[in-house]
């Protein structure tokens, strides 16, 4: 039987048990944070697309410039503004960017005096290739499909669709892909995705630049919501560089200029040590599509891309094969 010391003993212990570490304060459960909800179909019909980030190391830019169509919400901008964008019909990058190593500096000079000369530069979309990471986040429109374990992109460019595993890790023997192997996890309010073993094609570029990239190409992508008002720095960053259709124009998958509910926004770090001299950042800021996009199928044909009417050889057998 225990006696009356065993019993207050007892009473002790229990009454520590119940007692904060030092240092500590009693409280309610945290509930684990909510995950954003990035689902819907996504708008950024501006050409080329990357947006130069507000400080620190950018893409390489467009050195041919003309005079912006539209302002930040769509509406015409007279054709004596001072405001000079990328010119989308001469894509000719900056190969004195800093960021560049000197072979990659003399592919985006040889592109561009390709451009100069008349001559439309090979890329991934006119080719009908696939479309690596970065490159495709120049697309006009993009839909997200969350689920628990992984996320899917589709982009509107030949049906193209990433995937990216949830709270996973690259293999430890990869295989190249055409957009890499993605990986993804929530940070708070953010998702991150990390992006190794990314294909070389025939056409392997990050940009319409024709700026290369190697085997160690590393992207890690950063998607937020945003409030307008927040992300309207993105959107002028992205009139201040790019060609945006005026409101109304037929861009494919229109952006909601009237929408002033959360925007996306986008900000991506790459860093490939073969082609580059630093990391270096962009953005991609989306409003919400008034519309769905509509089908977009890349087929080979007589007709050049950019130059209507102009007969191009398409390679052809003189019997069929069949």
């Amino acid at each position: 039987m225990p006696t009356l010391r065993d019993l207050g003993l007892l009473a002790i212990l229990a009454a520590a048990a119940a007692i904060p570490a030092f240092g500590q304060t009693a409280g309610p459960a945290v509930a684990p944070a909510a995950i954003p909800d990035f689902s819907g179909v996504w708008s950024h019909p501006s050409f080329p697309g990357f947006e130069p980030p507000a400080s620190g190391p950018g893409p390489v830019v467009n050195k041919s410039r003309r005079p912006q169509g539209a302002d930040v919400d769509g509406r015409v901008l007279p054709a004596t503004n001072n405001i000079l964008v990328s010119n989308p019909a001469q894509l000719v990058g900056d190969y004195t960017n800093p960021i560049l190593k000197p072979r990659a500096a003399e592919a985006v000079k040889r592109k561009g005096e390709m451009e100069l000369a008349g001559i439309v530069g090979p890329t991934p979309t006119i080719q009908c290739w696939p479309e690596p990471v970065p490159y495709i986040f120049n697309g006009v429109a993009m839909q997200m499909l969350q689920q628990a374990d992984k996320i899917i992109f589709l982009y509107p460019n030949d049906h193209q669709v990433r995937y990216v595993r949830m709270n996973a890790a690259h293999p430890a023997h990869l295989t190249p892909s055409w957009y890499g192997d993605s990986v993804g996890h929530y940070e708070g309010d953010a998702l991150v995705i990390d992006t190794v073993g990314v294909k070389i094609g025939p056409f392997a570029m990050v940009d319409f630049y024709g700026t290369p990239y190697t085997e160690a190409l590393h992207v890690v992508e950063r998607y937020r919501l945003l409030d307008y008002e927040a992300a309207r720095e993105g959107l002028e960053r992205d009139a201040r560089e790019n060609r945006r259709p005026p409101l109304g124009a037929d861009a494919g998958a229109a952006p909601d200029y009237s929408y002033r509910g959360k925007h996306l926004q986008l900000r991506f770090t790459v860093e490939d040590e073969g082609v580059f001299t630093m990391p270096w950042s962009a953005t991609i800021t989306y409003r919400r599509a008034r519309e769905t996009w509509r089908e977009v199928v890349c087929a080979e044909n007589t007709q050049e891309l950019r130059l209507a009417g102009r007969d191009k050889a398409v390679p052809h057998a003189d019997k069929p094969d069949f």
